[in-house]
């Protein structure tokens, strides 16, 4: 009787779980699909209009500005960001003091909201480093940098992957948690030490974690909103727009909500299969070794 009533608990739990999950993801997800169809402003009636949305896609010169901006920002992000997680975690993972209190402090970042992380390097971007940049002599920080169409760019990548070093990190210290002393102890015998200790021994053991913080940072990357919401709002002259704000800036208030819906559904596409070929290509990687 108690196993009965115990199952029909977790059933019970399960049901409701993916109800919420059907009504607020996978039915969302349905309607964008229908909408991408349809020349739907957002409000009023529409018109069934088969893949001409997808087909404008490829015609939008502004939509594909965004895609080369977006693609350029996670692929930058990226690098920077797993090059210092990796550096960040060496250095928490050996034998220093206060290594507790230093992983708490790198991940206080992670914790603060996109939005106020943005507005506060917004700020600082705007009024401290111009300031600095006179005094010092700097032409190039003697005016906000969000304010220019080539450097914009620069400070959103500087924000983004500031906030996202603090999980990359986290998953680099469990990753050389898991590599075994002995490892060590017989590279030291056949005479690895320094750079050959990490490519020979400890990096060929971390790259699953290594695959993870890949796939997880390209697909956040490619999804970056917070940060040009409160730093630029696509600008100067649409330099900063990247896909997601395009899609909703466009799709909620510009009056193209079935057009945008097409330009999510392809982004969604995109983000599948390049998580599916970075997933491939880094557990060939794998089975390698």
């Amino acid at each position: 009787m108690y196993k009965n009533e115990r199952k029909r608990t977790f059933l019970i739990i399960t049901l409701v779980i993916v109800a919420i999950f059907f009504c607020f993801n996978t039915l969302p997800l349905i309607q964008g699909v229908i909408y991408s169809f349809t020349n739907y402003r957002g409000y009023g009636t529409f018109d069934w209009v088969g893949l001409r949305n997808y087909i404008d896609l490829f015609r939008d010169s502004r939509v594909g500005h965004s895609y080369l901006f977006t693609f350029k920002y996670a692929i930058v992000c990226t690098i920077i960001t797993n090059v210092i997680s990796l550096i960040l975690a060496l250095g928490l993972n050996s034998k220093i003091r206060g290594k507790s209190a230093l992983r708490g402090i790198y991940f206080i970042p992670n914790v603060l909201g996109g939005l106020v992380i943005g507005y506060i390097f917004s700020f600082i971007f705007t009024y401290i480093l111009p300031v600095i940049g006179q005094t010092l002599g700097i032409e190039v920080l003697s005016s906000s940098i969000l304010a220019n169409t080539k450097l914009a760019w620069l400070g959103i990548v500087v924000v983004g992957a500031w906030q996202a070093i603090a999980m990359n990190t986290i998953i680099y210290i469990s990753g050389l948690q898991t590599v075994p002393e002995d490892v060590y102890e017989a590279g030291a015998l056949d005479g690895a030490t320094g750079w050959q200790k990490f490519r020979h021994l400890t990096f060929p053991l971390i790259i699953p974690f290594f695959s993870i913080n890949l796939v997880l940072c390209m697909k956040n990357f490619l999804m970056v909103f917070d940060q040009i919401m409160s730093m630029t709002k696509g600008g100067p002259s649409q330099s900063t727009e990247s896909i997601s704000y395009l899609i909703y800036n466009n799709g909620m208030s510009g009056g193209q909500f079935g057009f945008q819906s097409a330009n999510a559904v392809l982004f969604f596409v995109v983000i599948v299969i390049i998580s599916a070929f970075q997933l491939k290509f880094t557990g060939s990687k794998e089975e390698q070794l």
